[in-house]
């Protein structure tokens, strides 16, 4: 009696076996296709929700165009250092000229002043 109800168990679960497997798969499948993708959209949504992101792309927009503004003023005073510099440049080369100019009239006039002097000095001790 003991080993027929062990066949007849054995027989039971069996047939529970065959009748599960095709229910588990579809179970899958609907699941894979219906759920699945309802679940995934919440979670999504969440992580919109929760993510701290939005407010980093906000951030970068600022910082890029604080970068911009950045770019154009450094560009803006580069152009205006070079223009400087070549009027500084003009400038340096006229006040330059006009430094020899002086020097050199100031040469003349001092070594007329020698010899004025020096006919000061022999008139001086001629008189003396």
């Amino acid at each position: 009696m003991a080993q027929t109800a062990r066949e007849v168990a054995a027989h039971r679960i069996e047939d529970a076996r065959v009748w599960a497997a095709p229910m588990l798969d579809r179970a899958a499948h609907s699941v894979e296709e219906q759920i699945a993708p309802k679940v995934s959209a919440f979670l999504v949504r969440a992580a919109e929700r929760v993510d701290p992101a939005p407010s980093i792309k906000r951030r970068n927009r600022w910082s890029m165009l604080a970068l911009a503004a950045g770019v154009a003023a450094c560009a803006v005073g580069i152009v205006l250092y070079r223009n400087n510099a070549r009027q500084w440049n003009d400038t340096m080369k006229d006040t330059g000229a006009d430094a020899s100019r002086w020097s050199g009239g100031r040469v003349e006039d001092t070594g007329g002043a020698e010899e004025g002097g020096m006919r000061t000095d022999e008139s001086s001790r001629r008189t003396f």
